[in-house]
Parts: C-alpha cells; structure tokens; sequence
C-alpha cells in the first residue's frame, strides 16, 4: 500500500470481486439484464474471444450481496479499501475513465461562471468538462523543454501569477505528472492555491502507482492536493475505462457534492468487469505493489543502459528534475531522444511495427515514449533493446533532426468567450486561413507537443495556423481537429458576451 497510508490488514481482500464471483459462479437462474444471461445468449465469436467466465461476472448494478443490501456493501468495502491505501477520505470508482473524474470536478469547483486556473496542457476532458459546467478558465502554460519540443509541469510561479489574474478563483487545475514522466512540484502549487483561497484538484492519471515504492515520486494526497485522478487502468492493471477520483483528508472539496455528481454523470449500468479490476488492482498494488515494481524498475534500468549505447539516441527524463515544473520523475517512463538519427520518431515507430509488431505508447518527432506497468514483463524490455538497436542500424542515416517548437504565442491566446459560449454556440466550417481572427470553435491539440493550440473561445491567429500545419506535414496527430488535416476549421459564428 501507499508508505504514507497506515497498515491496513483487509488490503489483501477483494470484497467487490469476492462477492461478485460468488454471484457470478453459484448457478443463479437470470431473469435479468445483460441479455447475454452470463454466456448463453452471446455470439459465439465473443464467448470464444472472452471466455464465458467473464460473462458470468457481467451482472447488473443493483445485485443483492455485491452492491446493495445491509451497509457497508462489498462495494462499499471496495471503495473504502482504495481509499485507505491511497491515504484518502474517500475514494469513487470511475467506469468512464478519468474523464468521467475530470467532468465530476468541473461541475463541483467550475459552476456557470465560476472562474478557475487551469493548466493549458491539462487533458482535453477538463475542457469538455468545463464546456459542461460553464466554468471561466484563466490558462497557464507549462514550462517547455524547446530542444524535445515537451511540455513539463507548471510553475508554482506561473500559478501564483495566474491566480493573480483570477479574483476569487475556486480551484487550480494541473497535470502531474505528465505524459513524459514528470512530476511538477505539488507541495508548492498546493501552497499558492490555499493562500488564495483556491482548492487544487491533480490530474494524476499517468501517476496511479505513486507513492507506492520509495523510487517513484509521492502521491499528489501526501503532497497537499485537494482532489486527486488516478487512471488506475493506465500503469496499476485495471480494465481500460476504469478509473479512480480520490478527496484529501480536509479537503477543500465537498466528498457530498462530489458524491452527488458522481450519481449525475453515472451510468446506471456500471460495468461490474471494470469494477472488480479496480477492486482487484488496488489489492495487487496494496500489497505486492512495492515488490512488482522493483522488478520492472531493476529491468527498465538495464533497458535504458542497453538504449543509451545506441548511436544517435539517448534516454531522457531524470536529468530533467530540477528544471521549472520538473520537481521529480517516474522510471516507468522510457523516453528516447532519437534526433541523432536522422529520423522522427514517427519513423522509428513505424520501423519498430512493421518488422517486430512493437506499438509504443506515443511517437513524437523528436522522441518515442514507452510505458511500463507496475509488473512490466521483464523479457519484453529484454527483447526490446535488442530490436530497437537493430532497427536504429537499419533507419538511421546523417543529419540530426531538431524538433518542431510551439511559438510561445500559443500559449497566450486571447479568450474571446467563454468555452461553453463556443463550443454550444452557432458554428460555421471554414478554410484555416479564413479563420484568422474568428473564434474557435474546437480544442486543436497537437501531439507533440500535446498542448491546445487553439482552444474553444480563443481566437485563431496565423501564427497557429502556420504551426498547425507544419506539425501536419511533419505527421503529427491532431487531436479533436473535425479535418485531421487541417484545411477546415469550425469557427464561431456570433458571440453575445466576453468571457470576462
């Protein structure tokens, strides 16, 4: 369990997947939904792909024994057990991924015309959520690293400054750590949000397993934050989808209204699969959690010595600590530089797929990103060094490559109107330069960096579109654009009201 959270000798329980398995497996007759009646009414195809085990642990909510009857309830127990190894008041499960958390906090802490900090590179959920919520964002960018093109943290500075901008801010909204591995420095954005009076809610989603091993950094609870995300399908071993949303002891978040909104933006048919993986992920991690991952860490190491001696590459990240908003790193992290290669990291990923079927998590211009699990089978990462330099041998030529920088004007775009105001309002598609000086309609992200260009209510300016388009040419992503390749974009046709 967390080393900050107190011994707890249930932690080796299931109680959700116990009493879910004990109803699944004991031969009830189903006069309820699913249709499927634990495997009989399925397509043979998905019975073969799933087994029918996991059909007969597809139940309803609402089940006698496993999430209703006398208090506390197996899934009662669940979600105080997850609390309690993660040192929390108290601990939701999420079916929706963090997204479902991030929209939860928006419609607690961002109300209509509440205003807010957020970090602009915060996942594009928090914009959707606030889209929801109808929450006045003041943004504050991450510090960049403009050699790899990657945004860290944000600066407890920069927050300060922001929240200077923002009279009567009700909450800070961040990112730690991020995609790379970074970890920004909680304990002092804590410190300036209370001094302002604001709650600080992290978005720890790629940091489900921190706290959990003196190696890797301390959870954002133990650090002062008020609200915590943990995407526990991402690293711990849940199902994909599943999710946890965590208050502090004295939390500046109400656990009720959290309560009450969670209840809103709920399925009434939670799946009962990715329930019993979140009850069962905190145990593994609760109790063998510190074991598993000094296994993967011992071999991560060996695979980032066996990277660095590949010609043209080099692993990044722990020489980052120290920088502004890099306060700490995570080792189950793999970043590899590859821009003395010669080639993108596009390239180097597509090499790696077509001859040894290895998917990387992220491929940039400038770097591939691997992400290893809290028990990362140690053979793979064997494997990996040996394909990876064998496949550099082959692709690399002459010439170092340099990465694509965002121009610091896009992180200070003017916010005509509220997100909500934009996204909700009349749009109109037209070509990219047509919509120099109208207001976006949508969140444009492009990876990398991964920070919004453009961000519902924000005007397009043609530094954007130039930067935009070189990332399309570079084959970069762009996440939430309606034409990938951005030729169109849907713009704001009128607005009533300024979002401040």
């Amino acid at each position: 369990m967390s080393r900050d959270a107190a011994p707890d000798g249930r932690q080796p329980t299931a109680p959700y997947l116990d009493a879910l398995v004990a109803y699944g497996f004991r031969g009830v007759t189903r006069f309820h939904v699913p249709g499927h009646k634990g495997g009989p009414g399925a397509d043979p195809g998905l019975l073969h792909a799933i087994g029918e085990s996991a059909l007969q642990l597809d139940v309803p909510q609402d089940t006698e024994g496993v999430d209703i009857g006398p208090s506390p309830t197996p899934y009662e127990l669940a979600e105080q057990l997850a609390a309690d190894a993660y040192g929390a008041q108290r601990t939701w499960f999420l079916t929706n991924g963090a997204t479902q958390g991030n929209h939860v906090l928006c419609l607690v802490l961002a109300p209509l015309g509440t205003p807010v900090v957020l970090q602009r590179n915060a996942h594009a959920s928090m914009v959707d959520g606030l889209v929801l919520s109808g929450g006045l964002p003041t943004f504050v960018s991450p510090t960049l690293d403009a050699g790899l093109g990657l945004a860290h943290g944000v600066a407890p500075e920069a927050v300060e400054a922001a929240l200077a901008r923002t009279p009567g801010a009700a909450a800070v909204f961040v990112v730690s750590p991020t995609y790379y591995g970074i970890a920004a420095d909680v304990s002092a954005l804590a410190a300036v949000a209370h001094a302002a009076g604001a709650a600080l809610v992290v978005d720890q989603s790629w940091g489900p397993h921190f706290g959990f091993h003196p190696s890797v950094p301390q959870s954002a609870l133990t650090l002062g934050a008020d609200a915590v995300l943990t995407s526990t399908h991402k690293i711990v071993g849940s199902l994909t989808q599943s999710a946890m949303l965590h208050v502090a002891h004295d939390s500046r978040v109400d656990p009720a209204r959290i309560a009450r909104v969670v209840r809103l933006l709920r399925s009434t048919s939670p799946s009962s699969l990715l329930l019993a993986s979140l009850d069962s992920a905190r145990r593994q991690l609760a109790v063998h959690g510190e074991a598993l991952l000094s296994q993967t860490l011992a071999a991560a190491q060996r695979t980032r010595e066996a990277i660095d001696r590949v010609e043209g590459c080099a692993v990044v990240g722990e020489e980052m600590v120290g920088a502004p908003g890099a306060a700490a790193w995570d080792p189950l992290r793999i970043v590899i530089d590859v821009r003395g290669t010669g080639c993108t990291g596009y390239e180097v990923s597509a090499a790696l797929k077509a001859a040894y079927d290895i998917h990387v998590e992220l491929a940039t211009q400038a770097t591939l990103v691997l992400i290893l699990g809290v028990a990362q089978p140690v053979d793979a990462l064997e494997r990996f060094a040996h394909d990876f330099a064998e496949t550099i041998a082959r692709v690399a030529r002459p010439g170092a490559r340099d990465a694509i920088v965002m121009p610091s004007a896009a992180l200070e775009n003017e916010l005509a109107c509220a997100p909500r105001e934009a996204f909700l309002g009349v749009a109109e598609v037209v070509g990219v330069d047509d919509a120099v000086g109208r207001i976006s309609c949508e969140s444009i992200a492009g990876y990398p960096p991964g920070i919004p260009a453009l961000l519902p209510g924000e005007r397009v300016t043609a530094e954007l579109v130039a930067y935009l388009r070189q990332l399309v040419a570079a084959g970069a992503r762009l996440h939430g654009a309606s034409d990938p390749a951005f030729e169109t974009i849907n713009v704001l046709r009128t607005h009533s009201a300024a979002a401040r």
